[in-house]
């Protein structure tokens, strides 16, 4: 017998869930079928000799469901895109294959981020089906290959501009210069006469223009391909008009030296110019696009080459991915630490801004943890790696800001479904407009002119790149200053945020509270018993406030106890036996619950948490022994913060466990405008869930484990650098610094972000909506000109590279305190 875990997607509700259920257990092997509604798990046991999981997938599927085994997720970079419409059928073939679950094409970064099933799909089966869709996908290629083969891709589509140019321009004046000096009225000497030497231009033209065909030839192999197989893209729109261009005039040429007929308009500089200007278009996109992933670059330039190791008592030089988890490391006054590790020798100062931004150096001694690329600045240092290669702090981050720069945002839909429409569309218009014209009595040298300018000026890049490359330069831009934005979806989301809820311990505070006030209730206890019977309990505790109470009876050089029996109340306390003694220490609910009278210690504690405190009843024996007051500090940039997130229109609320006095205290120091106080641990989403359900759209910030349900809930969830990986895998946005100010900035960022592909889509659009009825004669139609296929091409590729432009303005943000 077999079992195995699927995951259903599509269930909605209890009957959804007993409908899967229903449907496999009947299958024949199938001893055993249940699904969790909530993990959205299908559990099944079955006899694999009857059964195989693709019987089950097709069956749930039949059912209107899909169940999907442990997926992985891989990236590809696809070679041979030119546009929007490329990526779409990359996509495409992708999303066909049978076990995948997600398949995203990003044209600015040229990548394939794929989920699939690999029980029934593996890494080769899908390069061949891009393959077979006429590009090439690259799985695990090294990022300096990568480097060389776009600076390869750069220097010869240079090259080919370069020599395109060569032979356009000479025949761009060839065919110009005679009809704008006969335009002006000038006599045209006899050797630019064309109507004298016929011959002799249209072979020149010919001669001239046959080059730039050879030179620009793969617009054409990838374009009628595409073509054949009714997947055509940018470059088929090119090939079909430069072609017609080209055949055209070659016709001409025909009749003017078989059939004298010389009234024939020849279009070889034409289908010469748009080639060259489409490929100076490419190429200056090629450049724009290297700028957009300058972040990344940086990222990756951070970490040292070389790595100097103690191997068998000797000081050696090492390439970095040679470094191993366990290797002592050697670091001098000026070097960069190589790979994560703990300082096991020495004492220094280390900068870690280029990573976490924080400016001021972190003093580092024996048993510190240091972050691989951050810089020794003035101590000899031995360290032991825990984390190399793919695991170090450095590559999680690299990794991170790829992954969001592959993703996709919301706002990207509309343009993604136009794309997979668009070039049959605009052929289909070319097609319409000239056979119009012609029947309209046009001649058909007018026609092609029309279907030349038709098919040249629509541009699917444009809009192909409004949205990623915005989205590329942004979450760069995020990682510059410590905020890490883990997806398109997350840095869209972030836009719209009114209501930011912060967790108060350890995110407007500094989570490290210090033992403030020891009151005694009665002569039984002195200050030091109390304390040491409440660190006795406390010992082990990994709660703030339990720990402040440990550290406190340790600087006094208290002995501690060890407890006989310990039990942790959740939102309330504990409750321990030391030394025969029952102890509990608490909030007032404990004290309320285990009938504990407070008599005057209510008053006392009340002042306490008015004075921003929080008071913990110590009960020793069913009676109140005193009260242990604890604060915690407020951090430095917590206020300020908070004034920056108002400057922007955003609600702050704070939650905490703590009781309400206490909570108005800290809310009071630092502009709150609303406290949720005395909040269980696992009730913090479902006050998040309050202000969504309100119409609000909802950040949460935490560092905790416990904040992780509310990270999750929130519509973007924020986690604190220096909290626990939980809360940091739940989280959507990652601040780096641990400073709140982070928030503001990421909630800047994303707005500017927006505006910036709002602004790229609106060019995209409006620029194919009023290009293509020009290019139809729209002009001509009122009186004006006929727009010439040579200015559709110019268009044409200044239309991607005003997108990419307008995209690399936001390299310019900066968080409004900085500016």
């Amino acid at each position: 017998m077999t079992s195995k875990v699927l995951t259903i997607e599509g269930m909605t509700c209890a009957v959804c869930a007993k409908t899967v259920e229903r449907v496999t257990r009947k299958l024949p092997g199938v001893t055993e079928a249940n699904v969790n509604l909530a993990t959205e798990k299908l559990s099944i046991t079955f006899n694999d000799g009857e059964l195989t999981v693709r019987t089950i997938q097709d069956a749930v599927e039949k059912a209107g469901y899909k169940a999907l085994t442990q997926s992985v997720s891989k990236v590809f970079n696809i070679q041979g895109m030119t546009c929007a419409v490329c990526a779409k059928t990359v996509e495409r073939v992708t999303k066909k294959l049978s076990g995948v679950a997600e398949a995203n094409v990003n044209l600015a970064t040229e990548k394939l981020n794929i989920t699939f099933d690999p029980e029934l799909l593996s890494p080769a089966i899908i390069k061949a089906a891009v393959t077979k869709a006429g590009y090439k996908a690259l799985e695990d290629v090294s990022d300096d290959e990568l480097a060389d083969k776009k600076q390869g891709e750069i220097s010869a589509l240079k090259r080919r501009f370069i020599l395109s140019a060569v032979f356009a321009l000479p025949l761009l004046l060839i065919a110009m210069v005679p009809m704008i000096l006969e335009w002006a009225g000038v006599n045209l000497p006899p050797l630019l006469n064309t109507m004298r030497y016929p011959k002799q231009f249209a072979l020149i033209q010919f001669l001239l223009c046959t080059p730039v065909i050879i030179i620009g030839r793969r617009y054409y192999t990838v374009g009628f391909r595409n073509l054949v197989k009714l997947s055509p893209n940018m470059d088929s729109l090119i090939a079909i008009g430069t072609s017609a261009a080209f055949l055209y005039s070659f016709y001409g040429v025909y009749q003017i030296f078989f059939n004298g007929n010389v009234d024939y308009e020849l279009y070889f500089e034409g289908a010469a110019v748009i080639l060259t200007l489409i490929t100076l278009g490419k190429y200056m996109e090629a450049v724009s696009k290297g700028k957009t992933s300058e972040a990344i670059k940086k990222l990756i330039g951070l970490a040292p080459k070389q790595a100097s190791v103690i191997r068998d008592g000797v000081e050696v030089q090492v390439p970095l991915d040679e470094v191993e988890v366990g290797d002592i490391v050697v670091v001098r006054p000026g070097e960069k630490f190589p790979v994560d590790g703990t300082v096991i020798e020495g004492l220094t100062a280390v900068d870690e801004s280029m990573l976490t931004g924080e400016s001021i150096p972190v003093e580092k001694k024996s048993g510190d943890q240091v972050i691989g690329a951050s810089i020794n600045k003035n101590g000899f240092v031995k360290y032991r790696a825990t984390r190399v290669g793919k695991d170090t702090a450095l590559a999680q981050i690299i990794k991170l800001v790829e992954n969001a720069q592959g993703s996709k945002a919301p706002i990207a839909r509309l343009a993604d479904v136009i794309s997979g429409y668009f070039v049959p569309v605009v052929i289909l218009l070319a097609l319409v407009g000239a056979g119009a014209w012609f029947l309209s009595g046009e001649t058909v040298a007018f026609s092609i002119t029309i279907l030349i300018s038709v098919l040249v000026i629509a541009c699917p890049c444009a809009l192909g790149l409004a949205t990623p490359t915005a989205i590329m330069v942004g979450t760069g831009k995020g990682a510059q200053y410590g905020v890490l934005i883990k997806s398109g979806v997350a840095l869209e989301t972030a836009h719209k945020i009114n209501v930011v809820v912060l967790d108060k311990t350890g995110t407007i505070t500094e989570g490290k509270p210090k033992v403030t006030d020891i009151l005694i209730s009665n002569d039984k206890l002195s200050s030091d018993s109390l304390l040491q019977l409440a660190a006795s309990g406390e010992k082990g505790s990994e709660h703030p406030l339990g720990e402040a109470i440990v550290r406190a009876a340790e600087e006094q050089g208290l002995q501690l106890f060890p407890a006989e029996e310990f039990e942790a109340i959740p939102g309330h306390g504990i409750q321990t036996v030391i030394r025969s003694k029952t102890v509990l220490l608490g909030n007032e609910k404990l004290m309320t619950e285990k009938n504990i009278p407070l008599a005057d210690a209510a008053a006392r504690a009340q002042h306490l948490a008015e004075e921003g405190k929080t008071p913990m009843y110590v009960a020793v024996d069913g009676v109140l022994a005193g009260i242990i007051a604890v604060a915690d500090t407020v951090k430095a940039t917590s206020a300020e913060a908070i004034q920056r997130l108002h400057k922007l229109g955003v609600q702050v609320a704070m939650i905490t466990g703590d009781n309400t006095r206490t909570a108005n205290a800290i809310a009071k120091q630092v502009g709150i405008d609303t406290v949720l106080a005395e909040v269980l641990p696992e009730d913090k989403a479902a006050e998040v869930k309050k202000f969504q359900e309100a119409g609000k759209k909802t950040a949460m910030v935490g560092d905790g484990i416990n904040d992780a349900p509310a990270l999750a809930q929130a519509d973007v969830g924020m986690a604190i650098g220096s909290g626990t990986d939980v809360a940091m895998e739940s989280a959507d946005i990652v601040l780096m610094k641990s400073d709140l100010r982070d928030v503001a900035t990421a909630i800047e960022l994303s707005r500017k972000t927006i505006v910036n592909i709002k602004q790229n889509l609106f060019w995209a659009f409006a620029y194919n909506t009023l290009g293509i009825p020009v290019a139809m004669g729209l002009l001509f139609v009122l009186g004006g000109p006929l727009l010439n296929p040579v200015i559709a091409a110019l268009a044409m590729s200044m239309s991607s590279v005003s997108v990419l432009s307008n995209a690399l303005r936001l390299r310019g943000f900066k968080p409004s305190a900085l500016k």
